[in-house]
């Protein structure tokens, strides 16, 4: 069994300590992470808020992470995931994927990146100077999902 670590904190996080957790097995010949960022693409925003249900997003984020380690034979999956309010550039989230070989790390990370983004029950809100409005859902990130099924 995938040694799981699942945060979801208001707090920031050291993506360098969590890369570190990862590789810790003796076994792990690949660790793979991806760290999103919030982004001001015009310009014009001044933060972010994520809201979620606490309890139920830990349970969906263990599923999604244990569905990752049923596919590929990992040895560690990492998801840290922020809410609250967060200013431009700051890090909102985390995925780190550790296996023997580096295909599995890989293809793992890249499917938790395509469920976070649309099945994590996250919702968020840009803050800019006209308002706030909350993010829709993309299309792209649902079919995204179609090279898993």
């Amino acid at each position: 069994m995938a040694d799981l670590r699942i945060l979801v904190t208001a707090d920031d996080f050291d993506l360098g300590a969590e890369a570190a957790r990862l590789e810790a097995g003796a076994d792990t010949g690949a660790v793979v992470t991806f760290t999103g960022r919030v982004r001001d693409v015009d310009g014009g925003l001044r933060h972010m808020e994520i809201e979620h249900y606490p309890g139920m997003t830990e349970v969906a984020l263990t599923r999604i992470a244990e569905e990752a380690a049923a596919r590929w034979s990992l040895a560690a999956v990492t998801i840290v995931h922020r809410h609250g309010r967060l200013a431009p550039g700051a890090r909102i989230m985390m995925v780190g994927t550790a296996s023997r070989h580096r295909e599995a790390a890989f293809e793992a990370a890249s499917f938790l990146m395509d469920y976070l983004k649309s099945r994590a029950p996250f919702w968020k809100k840009e803050v800019t100077a006209e308002g706030a409005e909350w993010v829709a859902a993309k299309d792209s990130d649902e079919d995204a999902l179609d090279r898993w099924t």
